[in-house]
């Protein structure tokens, strides 16, 4: 895992994107204003690591591919968190997206207290569908600090420690690189 620090430009930024475009446009499950702040933050640090244009929301619906790198179909995936992230910590995924023709999945925790997305790592498309686990809508869950919800949607989780873990950039460009 490695961690960058969000700039207050690329925050304001993400927000007024938000205030411009619906992000949800799904027929369930599509977050909150947050949530979906919290994604578009995340994306676009990634994106920016990648020397690819951050998000505009201008480019309408994606398919569930956030980024292109060396021919591969990127999700990137961010929960929003107001604690340093974990390796045990879990990754949550909607069911619903499961049809998107994504490749890769890079998944990323956001700490809002301290403006930092932490890249958690990557995993491609069948290694995932092989390790995650299911939830039917309406299953309670617990965290690791004792708190419970019950899931919204159907939900698949991964924890931080089944991911392929990267400690910069440049490593999860050579693995990426190395996959195809």
């Amino acid at each position: 895992m490695f961690t960058i620090k969000v700039s207050e430009d690329i925050i304001d930024h993400c927000k007024n994107v938000i205030s411009k475009y619906n992000f949800g446009q799904r027929h369930t499950a599509n977050g909150t204003p947050e949530q979906q702040l919290t994604g578009i933050i995340g994306e676009s640090i990634v994106k920016q690591l990648f020397r690819q244009r951050i998000v505009t929301g201008d480019g309408g619906f994606d398919d569930g591919v956030d980024l292109v790198f060396n021919e591969l179909k990127i999700d990137i995936k961010t929960m929003g968190r107001t604690t340093d992230v974990r390796r045990n910590y879990t990754n949550n995924f909607l069911k619903l997206q499961d049809y998107f023709s994504t490749e890769i999945y890079i998944f990323c925790s956001y700490n809002k207290r301290k403006k930092q997305v932490t890249i958690c790592g990557w995993i491609d498309k069948k290694t995932f569908t092989e390790r995650r686990k299911y939830f039917p809508k309406g299953t309670a869950r617990s965290r690791f600090d004792g708190t419970s919800f019950k899931t919204f949607a159907d939900l698949y989780e991964i924890d931080n420690h089944q991911l392929f873990d990267v400690n910069s950039i440049d490593e999860l460009k050579l693995n990426l690189n190395k996959f195809k």
